[in-house]
């Protein structure tokens, strides 16, 4: 069960070179409500350290305009262009960085972890994504963005409220002799 807040705003990035999403939601007690969503649009930008430079800034612009408490971002996931990985993790340790900055907590997630939450499919496409968010979120197929980025970016968000209600475990046991042991008054 999520646990009511009072309220809270998550952003959530979806990485990219080229195109990079971003979706902001705020949450009033348990009710989840899209506040923004959009691209951060790279493709302009020739040089690899001139779209890092662009992200940072426009990460820090998105967190100054919409002060959220928490970032929720996709890990990247493991391709075979090795060059192509190495510039997605730069941008997103970019954007992380932008939000370490302004002491903003950061939880990854799994692209098949955001796409198992929203649509309860791993292998679900982007349209699945974005139609099932547009279902939850109840906004207009007409505020449907051009780039699915956006929607991911918005996805990452809404995963992270989802855990929102998840028991954080304090203790790790290895088994039931190693819980016993560091919970002696617990059994009977």
């Amino acid at each position: 069960m999520i646990q009511p807040v009072k309220e809270k705003i998550i952003l959530g990035i979806d990485p990219g070179t080229t195109i990079m999403g971003y979706g902001v939601l705020r949450v009033c007690g348990t009710r989840p409500e899209m506040i923004a969503m959009g691209i951060i649009d790279l493709r302009k930008f020739g040089n690899h350290y001139l779209k890092l430079r662009h992200i940072h800034e426009r990460v820090l612009s998105i967190i100054e305009s919409y002060l959220p408490d928490e970032l929720a971002i996709e890990a990247p996931f493991f391709g075979k262009n090795v060059q192509s990985m190495l510039k997605l993790g730069r941008a997103q340790g970019v954007a992380m960085a932008a939000a370490l900055s302004r002491d903003i907590p950061i939880t990854e997630y799994a692209p098949l972890k955001i796409k198992m939450a929203i649509t309860g499919n791993g292998q679900a496409s982007k349209e699945q994504v974005a139609d099932m968010l547009q279902r939850m979120l109840h906004f207009a197929k007409e505020d449907m963005p051009v780039f699915m980025d956006a929607t991911d970016g918005l996805a990452a968000a809404y995963c992270h409220f989802l855990q929102m209600g998840r028991p954080v475990m304090e203790k790790g046991y290895s088994g039931w002799k190693d819980f016993i042991a560091k919970n002696p008054e617990r059994v009977k």
